[in-house]
């Protein structure tokens, strides 16, 4: 450890629990952050902070102005400035630890990606905001024996449980069943308390950081839940694995194994559609640009372009993905799409 490093995590190193040690194991470590939303930014200002070496940053949105209240990463000037999130967090946390290496990728996580994305890494720490990629991320999780670490926020409560393929129950043993859609409250209809983000990142960032260190004895073998606002918190003992889960039991991959992903999928608490094209077209932003300058007020940099178009507005990126906000019909962002991009 060089000096600068000495200093800077002098007072997690005197922690007995961690040490010289564990310390090292920390800058030596490499995770992925799947979700760069409140969760993932908090989870990754701790991890940052506390030294873990090669963080990737992965989310597919842009900052709003609704995510400041419990999206720590992120201030006005991103939501004006129109950077994607895993590249706006990746920035804002350089500045933090220039020691640590950030991979931003601006992408939308599905069954085409996601096993690159988590293949190389120590742990995953979730920061979905939906069950279908929970259940996407525990497939791949399983098939390459990468631990990771569940949370999930809405309202006043949340809830954790840490898994590792091979000695924990999996996601599927403990929920055998995704909610089916419109069963689960969303942060459209149930809101989200800040502090109660804070929360769960931070049992999400301690069970990463005991994993990382080496300390698999104090991992909780528990689903955790809390309720901030009625101060109660809650273990479940996630007790043994299901030899007949589908998952780690028979190795049958049903949410992995759908190689197409969703054409058109309703983005939570955005009032927007996200557009995904299979297989992924290279697009040039700039002459993308040139084309609709006559169609609404454009503007584009490396990692998008943006166009404001009758009340709507539509965010496009290179591999041909869109974020069509001003409408939640399908249909409608898939016609928009259609007529000034070309499907």
């Amino acid at each position: 450890m060089i000096d600068n490093q000495q200093a800077r995590y002098a007072r997690q190193r005197i922690l007995g629990v961690i040490g010289e040690t564990g310390q090292q194991r920390l800058l030596d470590a490499r995770i992925a952050i799947l979700g760069v939303g409140a969760l993932g930014t908090h989870v990754a200002d701790t991890l940052t902070r506390a030294g873990v070496g090669f963080i990737r940053l992965v989310d597919r949105d842009l900052p709003e102005l609704s995510n400041l209240q419990r999206q720590i990463l992120f201030d006005l000037s991103d939501v004006e400035r129109g950077v994607p999130k895993a590249a706006a967090a990746a920035e804002r946390l350089s500045a933090v630890n220039p020691n640590i290496e950030f991979e931003p990728l601006v992408t939308d996580i599905n069954p085409t990606n996601i096993e690159r994305m988590i293949s190389d890494v120590d742990l995953v720490i979730d920061g979905s905001d939906n069950f279908e990629l929970r259940y996407l991320l525990n497939d791949a999780a399983i098939k390459h024996s990468v631990p990771w670490v569940y949370g999930g926020v809405i309202s006043t409560h949340g809830m954790s449980m840490t898994i590792r393929p091979g000695i924990s129950p999996c996601l599927r043993c403990v929920f055998p069943e995704s909610p089916a859609p419109g069963d689960a409250p969303t942060c459209d209809t149930a809101g989200v308390l800040g502090a109660a983000v804070a929360m769960v990142a931070s049992i999400q960032s301690t069970e990463a950081i005991k994993y990382l260190t080496g300390d698999h004895d104090s991992l909780s073998q528990h689903l955790t839940m809390i309720d901030l606002w009625e101060m109660s918190f809650r273990q479940v003992s996630l007790g043994e694995r299901d030899p007949s889960c589908p998952a780690c039991g028979n190795h049958d991959f049903a949410f992995l194994d759908r190689q197409a992903p969703r054409q058109t999928t309703d983005l939570c608490g955005s009032d927007s559609i996200q557009i995904m094209i299979d297989p992924a077209p290279s697009l040039s932003l700039e002459s993308l640009a040139n084309r609709l300058r006559d169609a609404g007020e454009v503007s584009y940099n490396a990692y998008l372009l943006r166009v404001q178009l009758n009340g709507y507005q539509m965010t496009v990126f290179p591999d041909g993905r869109a974020i069509i906000k001003g409408t939640t019909d399908p249909g409608e962002a898939r016609s928009l799409y259609a007529r000034y991009v070309g499907m």
